[in-house]
Formats: C-alpha cells, structure tokens, sequence
C-alpha cells in the first residue's frame, strides 16, 4: 500500500505495495493483511491495519492508495450503516461488496484502491468477493497487492475445499509470510480477522512469530 493517491501528480509512478488475502471456511472467513505503507522505495508506515470494518460482522481489506482505499471504506462503513438502520436487520455481505464496486468503478479514474470484501451475513453465511474496476466476483478466496505476484503459485498449490477455520487461519499466515519475505513492498506484523457468525476475532503476528520459508 501507498502513502499518497497514485493520482496526484507528485506521487506519479510510485510503487503500490502491500498483501491481502481472505478466504472462507464453513460458517466464517479469514482475512489477513501485511503492514507496510511505502512511498516508492520508502516505508513510510511499519504498522497500519489494512483490515477495515464495514459493519460488525463485514470487513475489507486494503490495497492501492491508503487515502483512497479508507476514503472508499468510510464512505461504506457509513452508508451501511444507515442502510442496517432503515432496514432494521444487519447488511448483507454481497450488499458491501456491491457498494465498494460502485464507488470504485465510478470513480476509477481518480481513485488508486483495490478492496476485497469479506464476511458473514444470515443468509449466505462465510463470504469473499472480489471488487476491482468494475468487478464483482465471489470467490473462495482471493489475495491482492503487490505481495499477490509472489504468491499465486503457493495459494493454488495450498488451497483445498473446506477447510477448517483453523485451517485457513494457518493459510493466511502462511501466505502473508511468504509474501513479505518476498516482496519488498510488504513486510511488518500480519494481521487477522475471523469472522463467523459468533463474531470477529482479530489477531497480530509478530514478524519474529511468523513462520518462515527458505529458498532450496
């Protein structure tokens, strides 16, 4: 992730680092997140939360811009709101997901932000979408960021269907580890959020705590 909009022109040119990955499980989802903020070659921040509450039980995670990507998480976070209160019940994930599309296809132009939405909802239960430029894709999981080039392979190998939550938690670890090993736009703490229908559970992993990988 990036410290100032891609749009600006002092900022041209500047590298968007960072890794997200979610993925769901029977009744829930994990999301996970590196913590780096680069400008550049720069870090400018070692330890952002780029997991980011829409609602109580939906979250997204960030990459591109951080101004932009928490403009477009604040202004659904507030929208949602006032959507749970006219409806009287709380949002659907699909519901978040098609908002982040909306404001992120319409203003594609000016915004540098890549978000995926994940969560559970009463009626679909565990859910990943994917939002990009337009896009609106459910998915059983998906990963974004610079960080994701390093590991496609790694995910396709790994992931198997129905996985435990248990599971899944240790496949995001285990692939924000290889990333930020990797890729030197990501790196810092790893971040987690679990989401079932009991609630959200967040955790930190301390780059000292994650698990590491070495070349052959």
């Amino acid at each position: 992730m990036q410290g100032g909009s891609a749009c600006d022109g002092g900022s041209k040119g500047l590298k968007m680092g960072t890794t997200i990955i979610a993925i769901e499980f029977d009744g829930g989802v994990v999301l996970g997140s590196d913590s780096r903020v680069s400008a550049g070659e720069s870090v400018v921040n070692r330890v952002m939360n780029k997991l980011s509450p829409l609602h109580d039980k939906i979250y997204c995670a960030l990459s591109g811009s951080a101004a932009d990507a928490q403009t477009i998480a604040e202004i659904v976070s507030y929208q949602l709101d006032v959507h749970s209160i006219e409806v009287g019940q709380d949002p659907l994930v699909r519901s978040a997901a098609t908002l982040v599309r909306n404001i992120s296809y319409k203003y594609k132009e000016e915004l540098s932000a890549h978000l995926i939405v994940a969560g559970w909802d009463r009626r679909d239960g565990g859910q990943v979408f994917a939002t990009l430029n337009g896009l609106l894709s459910r998915q059983p999981f998906a990963v974004g960021g610079s960080g994701s080039f390093y590991v496609y392979g790694f995910v396709d190998a790994e992931y198997k269907p129905s996985m435990t939550k248990e599971e899944c938690q240790q496949f995001v670890t285990n692939t924000l580890s290889l990333a930020m090993s990797r890729d030197g736009s990501s790196g810092g703490v790893a971040f987690l959020v679990t989401i079932d229908d009991k609630g959200v559970e967040e955790k930190c992993i301390l780059g000292n705590q994650l698990p590491t990988f070495h070349d052959p």
